[in-house]
């Protein structure tokens, strides 16, 4: 769900940092650029300085009349427009610029913007530009932290970490409040104390992946790209269907030069239930001529195995369920018959890749990890919280041995 936030997420964590290394540099296509140009990017980069991103907005529009097909102008304006927002009263004015903001960034991802967070920021923000909920129930301290979010807008961070500072006093759970203050540490370039209010936020809620997202910026900012790295990780194991958590790992990996890739295992097999919940599953035409070569034959039970969960197996094992889905459970279940089939087969030759990577995920306890984090659907996704809470040790070490080591290879 939108929160305002965002507006100010990523800004502080990508607008300062990028815009000084995409718009006041050269690029091509732009290459000619006028006295009146450079004056203002040059009053952008001193807004920037400040942290002043509203006062950044009419520089950026003006900017775009002389290039009105750069997409990292667009991709910036959106944020600025979203900061605008924050120190705007009216609730419709307040509707039409994240509107505005979100139509910015999808017109900067059509001229060609490549950002990570650029998707992400696009789901993030409703359509009809609602607000989203607030701070906290309490309300003079939710009131203190809207006040404190428009005050860092306009580069006040003082009067922001002030506001900050009062809202948790009200609200000793408000993980916004310790977060953000985080964030002003960080703009002002004081690490040590961005990393003590990070880790407050991380105690308040430590399944919430922002703190650690956040975390990792002035680690990155200090070269110190292991340590970056183990804080998008466990953004990504806490919430691993988020958009901006999986956008921040993909921010270390191109400033480290990291390919992420889940193991290659391909599934030859297609599963369909019908109307009557009959199962058809049917095994690719390399898989068939492959026979027992390889033992991939063995994937004939994968369909078996899920046929008899969609029948009746679901039902048994999750009794409170009042409809069939795909679970977790299955899913294991299925693979393990195929590996078991697999070691059976006495005709088979060799063992394809895909199996031997299974067997090996297998092996080290980590084939729930991989299911959950490169194979979930909607149905398995419901199993994550629960698989979480006791196996978080588990996930950590399939993200680190495989994901960001290119598939394990």
């Amino acid at each position: 769900m939108f929160h305002n936030r965002y507006s100010r997420t990523v800004v502080c964590c990508v607008f300062s940092i990028l815009i000084l290394l995409t718009l006041l540099s050269p690029q091509a296509g732009y290459a000619q650029t006028s006295d009146d140009q450079q004056r203002l990017k040059k009053q952008l980069e001193e807004f920037v300085h400040q942290q002043n991103y509203v006062g950044a907005l009419p520089v950026l529009e003006k900017l775009l009349v002389y290039e009105p097909n750069n997409p990292d102008l667009y991709f910036y304006l959106g944020f600025a427009e979203l900061a605008k927002g924050q120190i705007t009263a009216g609730s419709g004015e307040r509707k039409d610029l994240r509107i505005r903001a979100r139509n910015t960034f999808l017109r900067a991802k059509e001229l060609g913007n490549t950002q990570t967070v650029l998707d992400a920021l696009i789901q993030s923000l409703p359509l009809d530009g609602s607000d989203g909920p607030a701070f906290t129930q309490n309300k003079e301290a939710n009131d203190l932290m809207n006040q404190a979010e428009a005050s860092f807008s306009q580069g006040k961070l003082d009067d922001a970490l002030a506001g900050y500072r009062k809202a948790l006093q009200l609200d000793p759970k408000l993980y916004h409040a310790a977060l953000f203050s985080g964030d002003v540490y960080t703009q002002q370039g004081n690490f040590a104390q961005a990393e003590i209010w990070y880790q407050k936020a991380i105690a308040i809620d430590p399944n919430k992946e922002t703190a650690y997202r956040y975390s990792a910026t002035p680690l990155m900012k200090q070269q110190k790209y292991d340590q970056a790295r183990d804080r998008y990780v466990e953004a990504l194991i806490v919430e691993p269907y988020s958009k901006f958590a999986a956008a921040g790992l993909a921010q270390w990996a191109q400033q480290t030069k990291t390919i992420l890739a889940h193991p290659a295992i391909d599934i030859p097999t297609n599963v369909a239930f019908d109307e009557k919940g009959d199962v058809k599953a049917t095994l690719s035409d390399a898989t068939l001529r492959g026979g027992h070569d390889d033992g991939s034959f063995a994937w004939i039970s994968y369909g078996a195995t899920r046929s008899l969960w969609h029948k009746s197996k679901f039902a048994r094992t999750f009794p409170n369920e009042t409809t069939y889905r795909h679970s977790l459970a299955e899913e294991v279940d299925a693979l393990h018959a195929v590996l078991s089939l697999a070691s059976s087969d006495q005709q088979a030759k060799s063992v394809s890749p895909s199996l031997a990577k299974l067997k090996e995920l297998s092996d080290q306890g980590l084939l729930e990890a991989y299911i959950l984090l490169a194979k979930a659907d909607a149905g398995i996704s419901q199993d994550y919280p629960a698989y979480l809470k006791y196996n978080r040790d588990k996930l950590r070490t399939y993200v680190v041995r495989y994901f960001v080591t290119g598939g394990g290879k």
